[in-house]
């Protein structure tokens, strides 16, 4: 009989594939090894292959494509409802491969190697940002016990700690000044290496024409630009700008029964990282209207004269990840007197 549909159930070394017919007839049921993947499925007709959006997932599903088959990836959370009683390999590849033949399944779009490289910048980078605060806040509280307290901020202690070291009237032991001493060389060396990769970060961005274009929307700089461009892979995968932005976690959750609609918070599902660096772009673009004396902004004007300046970053966060969409999905420049000019016209 011949395969139509697989489920490959990931792993480091060993392989679960599960395989049908037209039919929805179980044809094969098989354990691979990592070296016997590809040689597998390049003896296999083309066929739809469906994988959980895990580690290495990307990779696979590039080299499927590369053999002629149609590799889907899916979010673990839409495959697990199709496990059927315990959760084993053999399971898993069948509800993998029972998920991927939904007609209304919902598919990540397979990134690129290149893509996959930015957003390895990108992790790397938060990573080191997140280890420099913790640095600084473990030089801050080391001090703290001596009695010698630091104003708020990561860039008063390079500036303040080499004081207080020199400075022969604090009861610091000469072990303790040392050891302060090179925790603050090491602060210095994760800031060096954040703005190595930053650099990196907005080399790629300069070369990207996509990433180039999202610039231009008040609240993207270089670092959400090519975050944005390298995650979202295919704009055309969404439907619509609401799709993308649900996709991101900035719309309401609902929790609505009974034909009566009830609007929470925001669902933050998604990207963390991504949906930081929008809101943290839209409070920058929300300052910068406000310091000016005109505000162009009729939207964002109203906005913040009926809701809190938070509240106004998100749904600006919202409206920013729409356009994204648009000038992606229909391959537009971003214009900023779009709006003026269609209440003009």
């Amino acid at each position: 009989m011949k395969i139509t549909t697989v489920g490959i159930d990931l792993a480091k070394n060993v392989f679960q594939v599960h395989a049908v017919d037209e039919r929805g007839a179980v044809v094969l049921r098989k354990q691979l090894r990592r070296d016997q993947m590809t040689a597998f499925f390049a003896n296999l007709p083309p066929c739809v292959i469906g994988m959980e959006a895990c580690g290495s997932a990307h990779h696979w599903a590039r080299t499927l494509k590369c053999l002629g088959h149609d590799a889907r990836l899916m979010s673990p959370q839409f495959v697990k409802p199709y496990v059927k009683s315990n959760k084993n390999d053999v399971a898993d590849a069948e509800a993998i491969c029972e998920a991927v033949a939904r007609p209304n399944m919902r598919f990540v779009p397979v990134k690129s190697v290149e893509q996959q490289a930015v957003l390895s910048l990108h992790r790397v980078r938060q990573g080191f940002v997140k280890a420099r605060t913790a640095q600084a806040n473990q030089i801050r509280s080391l001090l703290g016990e001596f009695g010698l307290i630091m104003p708020a901020g990561i860039s008063h202690i390079a500036k303040r700690v080499p004081r207080l070291l020199e400075d022969a009237s604090n009861p610091l032991p000469g072990s303790f000044r040392q050891l302060i001493t090179r925790l603050t060389e090491h602060l210095k060396d994760l800031d060096m290496l954040v703005d190595e990769f930053e650099a990196q970060i907005k080399a790629w961005h300069r070369s990207s024409e996509l990433s180039m274009r999202l610039e231009k929307i008040p609240g993207i700089g270089p670092l959400g630009a090519s975050a944005l461009v390298a995650s979202i892979a295919d704009a055309t995968s969404f439907a619509n700008g609401r799709q993308l932005s649900a996709w991101l976690g900035l719309v309401p959750r609902q929790h609505s029964s009974g034909g009566k609609p009830a609007l929470l918070g925001i669902s933050k599902r998604g990207d963390v990282y991504l949906r930081t660096l929008l809101i943290h772009g839209a409070r920058s673009a929300i300052l910068a209207a406000q310091r000016k004396a005109v505000n162009t902004n009729v939207w964002l004007t109203g906005l913040l004269g009926r809701r809190h300046p938070k509240v106004a970053a998100v749904a600006l966060a919202n409206k920013n990840v729409r356009t994204v969409w648009a000038l992606l999905a229909h391959g537009r420049e971003f214009r900023p007197n779009y709006a003026a000019q269609l209440l003009a016209a």
